[in-house]
């Protein structure tokens, strides 16, 4: 199967920032969501940074206007889908939500199509299981911002099929990213160790060991993390950092208990940049 149109679900930070690396990649591309305001976010957004890829000398202005001329956005789901041979989910990640848009992925989208989840730990293999595709189903975790992160990993679930794993590597390589294949397990690779160290991050924060500040610039100038572990936090969300770990919690065991701080945190309304205030407080800012 050649894969030359994309369709992706979902036009959040994740869904627009996949559906920027499609197009840029090459693919005819269409950004599907029910809201047309959010859609309109979306498109501004992908327009903005193609620009400022331009203005960084990563592309030049006839392949970042060749980039958004292939990009269509639609409210319509069977409209969305009725072309494309890939389709990448980017739905929120709450499993129940998932299945409900992997059935209806099933239901509308073409014989044969591939259908990807964006997914940081959830299991591919009860995904699939919504479809009456399973071997067309897999995994394609993306990193925030995903125009600018290198890292795809490849999640195979029970019944992904080889075929299913060698189109998905091709689509993220025109992306312009490198993939590691990772067979179906919580967290997969970085989730798992990546929740680990923001975890103990918060339980050396709640104990007093150092301040954020200084667990982040230590991680940062000791260890070459390009970001300490609070500011990923905040970055990513401090509402989705929990849903992973206590999805790992359930799954793995007493190791990933969330840290009371954090928890803390989000019941606090403190969910990182998103809202304005974390882990540090982004008041005033842009």
């Amino acid at each position: 199967m050649r894969v030359e149109t994309i369709a992706v679900i979902g036009s959040g930070l994740m869904g627009r920032g996949i559906a920027h690396a499609a197009a840029a990649g090459g693919y005819r591309t269409v950004l599907y969501d029910v809201s047309a305001e959010a859609l309109d976010r979306a498109r501004r957004q992908i327009r903005a940074d193609l620009d400022e890829g331009v203005r960084r000398g990563k592309l030049a202005d006839a392949e970042a206007e060749a980039a958004f001329e292939r990009l269509r956005v639609e409210e319509d789901l069977g409209r969305a889908v009725a072309e494309a041979a890939f389709v990448i989910e980017a739905v929120p990640e709450q499993i129940e939500l998932k299945l409900q848009v992997f059935a209806r992925l099933d239901e509308r989208c073409p014989a044969g199509a591939v259908l990807a989840s964006n997914t940081s730990s959830l299991s591919v293999t009860e995904i699939a299981a919504a479809t009456r595709r399973p071997q067309h189903v897999v995994g394609m975790h993306f990193f925030n911002p995903v125009p600018k992160m290198k890292l795809v990993e490849i999640v195979r679930g029970l019944e992904t099929g080889e075929e299913t794993l060698r189109l998905t590597e091709e689509v993220a390589r025109r992306m312009g990213k490198e993939t590691v294949l990772v067979r179906e397990s919580p967290g997969f690779i970085t989730s798992r160790i990546n929740a680990m160290i923001g975890n103990e991050a918060f339980f050396m924060l709640e104990e007093g060991v150092a301040s954020a500040r200084d667990i982040d610039k230590a991680l940062k100038l000791g260890l070459n993390h390009p970001m300490g572990p609070f500011e990923l936090a905040d970055l990513v969300g401090l509402d989705t950092r929990l849903s992973v770990l206590e999805f790992l919690h359930r799954t793995l065991g007493e190791k990933y208990r969330p840290a009371p701080l954090l928890v803390q945190h989000v019941k606090a309304g403190r969910l990182g940049r998103k809202a304005g205030r974390g882990v540090y407080d982004y008041a005033g800012e842009e």
